[in-house]
């Protein structure tokens, strides 16, 4: 059976009987237990993530139990060990070698990957994005030129094809919803730690650990682009570089990422990254952060790897972890799928929109800043991990406070969020802002 994200028979069974689970007619006075509570698992899992109608999808179906409290320490585990079974039946990452990850008898055969490093207990996960461009596209580069430093890591590492040769093929046609997929995949097979997971590719796919590593700053440890930038804008009358793509220098405040940059380079000229690091310093100066961003540049390696290659580039980011919960947040959405980013949630964000939110832990406080616009739907996500949940917190929309109160936790959100299975993207509350 094609299995994308979850098998044909589990969305029919969301789309059909469950609904009367719980008898709707009646408020929910308690949590879902026995067969009640599988099948309502099963359903939510058989939601498609990384889809624009995903998140409004599981919001509806936990809706019954969003005045329960979050579940009691002793009640966690039983819950915990029926998701992580259900987790555990989804579709699985192979094993090492070539693989299409659509591949029907009578269909053309699409996403083409490559599974290679270490499969027992691996250190780590990377993520090597090929070059490429227009009309071309191989993994089998990207695979050549990292399996090696990668594996002497001890890391896992996957290397996707992009769905399709674009200029942008990293973030066009699926694939980088894709991508998400096959890192689930990854950690749900090989027990990969969800706190180091690595992104890093050259030329083309420079670009796409850039923007994916921007997107996603929140899921990953670090990224290495090399050869390759973030999209520039430019002055149609002078071909001046006047902006960067929007949806990644924000969000990269929290994300170690060392960037390679060679003069010379006469496929990718130096412009476009020269540019995308001033405005990270500009970024840095205004609001702070950007403490482990880098960027590495040299005269004399065209559009080659450095010196020594790329175990060099991996040399600089793999001692990173990532920081689930950073006390200090910039997020630009970008994609309209992507509906938390650390401890913000927005279940239908509006794009571009710029964000800013800071946690004073000792004081129990967060302020977020909005640009003026409309936030509606904006909220924080709250855990222990966050905040002291038995003490006053306070939170401020743009200088007004919206909430001061012992925060009441939530059954809905602490299963929502933990249908992730990461420890480091698990809350008990959400507290909406607007």
């Amino acid at each position: 059976m094609n299995q994308l994200f979850a098998s044909t028979s589990l969305l029919v069974l969301a789309a059909s009987a469950p609904l009367f689970w719980w008898n709707q007619d009646d408020p929910a006075t308690r949590a879902p237990s026995g067969k009640e509570l599988t099948q309502l698992i099963d359903a939510l899992y058989a939601v498609e993530p990384y889809k624009p109608a995903s998140r409004a999808e599981i919001d509806a179906l936990l809706e019954p139990y969003a005045a329960l409290p979050a579940p009691s320490k002793s009640d966690r585990k039983p819950l915990s060990k029926k998701i992580e079974k259900a987790w555990g039946k989804l579709r699985e990452l192979p094993k090492k070698g070539e693989h299409w990850y659509w591949d029907e008898k009578g269909e053309p055969r699409r996403g083409r990957f490559f599974v290679s490093g270490k499969t027992s207990k691996p250190k780590g996960l990377f993520i090597g994005l090929h070059g490429g461009g227009v009309g071309s596209a191989d993994a089998s580069g990207a695979l050549a030129s990292y399996q090696g430093p990668a594996g002497a890591r001890g890391w896992l590492s996957i290397y996707p094809q992009a769905i399709e040769a674009t200029e942008c093929g990293w973030t066009d046609t699926g694939t980088e919803e894709w991508i998400m997929t096959l890192i689930d995949e990854a950690r749900r097979t090989y027990g990969v730690s969800p706190d180091h997971i690595y992104i890093g590719g050259h030329s083309m796919g420079g670009y796409g650990s850039w923007v994916l590593g921007a997107h996603h700053a929140d899921l990953f440890a670090a990224s290495v682009p090399s050869a390759g930038a973030p999209t520039p804008i430019r002055d149609r009358a002078t071909e001046n570089i006047v902006a960067i793509q929007e949806g990644v220098v924000p969000n990269l405040m929290n994300l170690p990422i060392c960037v390679f940059q060679s003069t010379d380079d006469p496929k990718v000229p130096p412009d476009a990254n020269q540019f995308a690091v001033e405005e990270v310093k500009r970024f840095k100066e205004t609001y702070g952060g950007y403490e482990n961003f880098t960027y590495w540049e040299v005269d004399d390696r065209q559009h080659s790897y450095p010196t020594g290659g790329p175990d060099k580039l991996l040399e600089r980011i793999d001692s990173f972890e990532r920081n689930p919960h950073p006390d200090h947040v910039l997020w630009q959405p970008a994609l309209d799928w992507k509906t938390s980013f650390y401890w913000l949630d927005w279940p239908e964000p509006r794009l571009n929109a710029l964000i800013e939110a800071t946690l004073d832990g000792e004081k129990n406080h967060i302020a977020v800043k909005s640009d003026g616009k409309n936030v509606k739907g904006l909220g924080v996500l709250l855990s222990s991990a966050i905040v002291n949940m038995d003490e006053e917190v306070t939170v401020t929309l743009d200088g007004t406070e919206v909430f001061r109160g012992i925060p009441q936790t939530s059954w809905a959100t602490y299963v929502r969020t933990a249908l992730v299975q990461d420890e480091g993207r698990l809350y008990e509350c959400r507290i909406p802002l607007k």
